[in-house]
């Protein structure tokens, strides 16, 4: 193992226990963790990244949520405050860790926080916290709805009356802070119904931060969008290939394909552990294209060809798919069963798309 600068111990660590006052913990560990479950036994305050990150870094700090959306509205936001000439940090779940910031720090703070850093927080009380939306993820690691969708709102619970929560008119949230529903679309230039929800999410906060109305109404135009998210690769024989592959529930592959104008070319599938329920995408396609470790349950519940990986799903849609039609990746699952991350899946087709001729 590479010196780390500090001691690294392999094991379950209950061991080491007895010589600390505080265990901080990576998100993906789950409460049922062995080290984890006899630290809170044995009293010692368990602290998640984020918390750890909030605590050490005192800045104005904006907070994002929910199911689908988090990564797009985080940058989006960063996007309109740079514009307004603010200093700011894309940090968290989008994939720069918050405690990273420690040693130099921002003006201000956008931080994608996701159910299990959520999860792991106990003091945790963001200036602006936002919800977009609420569905259903990753039971596989909270075990019941009621759990994800309770740390979710733990963005909220412990916030001020000074500070300000941003949230749908339909969900109730905990904490002390001024309400404001996310209600108004606004019109931005990334495609889907779901990203008129987004930019409104954007302006609201950006509101709440002071930013004045022509700079937001600028940076809601000028977003190009993210990296994996319904990103468009090219265009080839009059075929579109689209990148999704940051759609790992159903959900958010249902939001895909409301924004992609049918003939649809579908590629789904990777990691099965969240176990969720397809039958929603059935019919959905002009053709699925079945990968990874849930084709078996996708071809039951949805249809279409089983492919066992990316390459042979992208070498028979590009024979298949006739001028007009979309591919689309947006796999509704997560990759850890074939590839490191949702980016090294997306990154792979986009190899593979532009290898076609």
């Amino acid at each position: 193992m590479a010196d780390a600068g500090f001691p690294t111990h392999v094991g379950d660590g209950r061991d080491l226990l007895a010589r600390v006052g505080a265990v901080v913990k990576s998100p993906g560990v789950p409460p049922r963790a062995p080290v984890v479950a006899e630290a809170r036994a044995r009293g010692l305050p368990v602290l998640g990244e984020l918390e750890l990150g909030w605590r050490l870094i005192d800045r104005p700090f904006v907070a994002v949520t929910g199911t689908n959306g988090k990564t797009t509205v985080t940058e989006w936001i960063a996007h309109v405050l740079r514009l307004a000439g603010r200093e700011v940090a894309a940090a968290g779940n989008v994939g720069t860790p918050l405690t990273s910031l420690v040693e130099r720090p921002p003006a201000l703070v956008v931080c994608e926080c996701s159910s299990y850093q959520l999860a792991d927080t106990s003091a945790f009380a963001p200036d602006v916290a936002v919800l977009l939306n609420l569905g259903s993820d990753h039971l596989d690691w909270h075990e019941t709805l009621d759990h994800y969708a309770q740390s979710k709102l733990l963005a909220f619970a412990r916030q001020t009356a000074d500070q300000v929560a941003i949230a749908p008119a339909r969900v109730a949230v905990p904490g002390a802070a001024r309400r404001v529903d996310l209600v108004a679309d606004r019109r931005a230039t990334l495609p889907g119904a779901h990203n008129a929800m987004n930019a409104g999410a954007v302006a609201e906060v950006c509101a709440a931060l002071g930013v004045d109305e022509a700079t937001v109404e600028d940076g809601l135009r000028s977003f190009g969008g993210v990296p994996h998210r319904l990103e468009l690769l090219r265009e080839l024989g009059g075929v579109r290939w689209v990148n999704d592959s940051k759609a790992t529930n159903v959900a958010s592959t249902l939001t895909a394909l409301d924004a992609t104008p049918p003939p649809v070319h579908l590629i789904l599938g990777g990691d099965d552990a969240k176990n969720e329920n397809f039958a929603a995408l059935a019919g959905r396609a002009a053709r699925a294209y079945l990968i990874g470790a849930a084709a078996p349950r996708l071809a039951e519940q949805v249809g279409g060809e089983r492919c066992g990986d990316l390459e042979t799903a992208v070498a028979r849609a590009a024979a298949a798919a006739p001028p007009g039609a979309t591919v689309l990746l947006s796999p509704a699952c997560a990759s850890f069963d074939q590839f490191t991350d949702y980016e090294e899946r997306g990154r792979r087709f986009t190899a593979l798309v532009e290898a076609l001729a």
